[in-house]
């Protein structure tokens, strides 16, 4: 997108306020390609070919190369750097090669979930009888059973490895026996009492695996931190091998810091966060820009969304139809829709909670808005991250809350 044109009409409007406080151009950044010290098997390289990938970048080959010695790895790259390969190839080549082995996939929500379900799909040799499964409290009950007697690549979450399979472990005794690698992805979320009860749920499956006699290796991805080496072997309990050096290109961004405008001086207070982000999106909807606004509760992005709609409706009837809210508590099939709606197009603009910062991949988007400070740093440049994916310059907003912390 043209983002100076774009802030030109900004500034334009008659509701602009001087809010724009500052703008950070992050630069572009180059590709850089690596070698995998042997080829891939065969069907993968087919695999890769059919998606138009014939080479790997650097993080990736060497993550690859890592995981292929026995090694424990964490991969800390940006989003969007292709980070799912780092462990879909070397998992899925072991179990091409190895018919007894088994791999456990741990996603913090079920949108990823079937994101990365939907990536094997398409890596996975179709003449292969390599079949994998997704367990969580979407699944259904009939599924459950089909799903733990034939899936060679389970794909569940933390919660459902701490009620569903670990107190059932004799029931998945073949699995934990056989298990050669557990990923766990979007590690930096594990953070805080949360990150310390998945601490103890991973330590509970290494020592199940080794009662079975399994020894699984991990493999974790992360958004950038800055101690990924250091998170990864406490949420684990053992050494990692640190991949941090970024081969992906990048298009660049212009990060804006937008401070809504003063309504009371001598109070102090400030217009609503979630009004200023209203007239942005609607704007960005306006010059048909792909937005995905994000919010801190499940019923701002409904009000959200309704704002939106609202302002469209009197000026661009048939774009307030590219329009919905997204988040959580939705029906499964509900979110499916809307997940591949918003990736092949047919929505111009989603208001969301947390639930769509992760990894999934949304397609080709534009420009995120983030409704106030997500809580952390890792946070922010994950929603942030939602745009720009296809290595284009893209747009990302930060509107600030009237609270000391947004303000500082």
């Amino acid at each position: 997108m043209d983002t100076e044109a774009f802030l030109a009409n900004v500034r334009s409007q008659p509701w602009y306020q001087d809010q724009i406080e500052h703008v950070q151009k992050i630069p572009e950044r180059k590709t850089v390609f690596g070698e995998l010290d042997k080829p891939l098997h065969p069907k993968l390289q087919d695999g890769l070919h059919a998606q138009n990938i014939d080479h790997l970048y650097q993080h990736q080959a060497d993550a690859i190369n890592a995981v292929r010695r026995g090694e424990n790895v964490i991969v800390a790259t940006a989003a969007a750097s292709g980070k799912s390969l780092c462990y879909h190839l070397p998992v899925v080549e072991a179990l091409l090669e190895d018919t007894t082995a088994y791999a456990l996939y741990l996603f913090p929500t079920k949108a990823l979930t079937q994101d990365q379900s939907n990536s094997l799909d398409k890596l996975i040799p179709g003449q292969s009888k390599l079949r994998h499964g997704i367990f969580d409290g979407d699944t259904s009950p009939q599924d459950r059973t089909d799903i733990r007697r034939s899936a060679k690549l389970l794909m569940t979450n933390p919660d459902m490895l701490h009620l569903g399979i670990l107190p059932n472990h004799r029931s998945w005794y073949q699995m934990l026996r056989n298990l050669k690698y557990v990923v766990v992805d979007e590690a930096h979320v594990y953070r805080g009492v949360f990150g310390s009860h998945v601490a103890n749920v991973l330590r509970r499956l290494r020592r199940l695996c080794r009662l079975f006699g399994g020894n699984p290796r991990f493999i974790l991805c992360s958004a950038t931190i800055a101690n990924p080496g250091e998170h990864a072997e406490k949420l684990v309990g053992m050494p990692f091998t640190v991949v941090d050096e970024d081969g992906s290109p990048y298009g660049g961004k212009d990060f804006l810091l937008w401070n809504p405008p003063m309504l009371d001086m001598a109070r102090g207070s400030r217009r609503s966060t979630n009004t200023d982000a209203a007239m942005l999106m609607t704007e960005l909807i306006k010059n048909k820009i792909r937005t995905l606004t994000f919010v801190r509760s499940r019923n701002m992005a409904e009000l959200l969304y309704v704002y939106v709609r609202e302002r469209l409706m009197e000026s661009s009837p048939a774009l307030a139809k590219k329009l919905a809210a997204y988040r959580g508590s939705y029906l499964a099939e509900d979110r499916r829709r809307l997940e591949k709606d918003l990736f092949e197009g047919r929505l111009l603009g989603l208001t969301t909670t947390s639930a769509l910062e992760l990894g999934i991949d949304v397609g080709n988007l534009d420009a995120t808005i983030l409704t106030g400070y997500p809580g952390t740093i890792a946070s922010t440049w994950q929603q942030a991250g939602r745009s720009g994916r296809r290595g284009q310059r893209a747009l990302s907003v930060f509107v600030a809350n009237d609270n000391p912390l947004d303000q500082f």
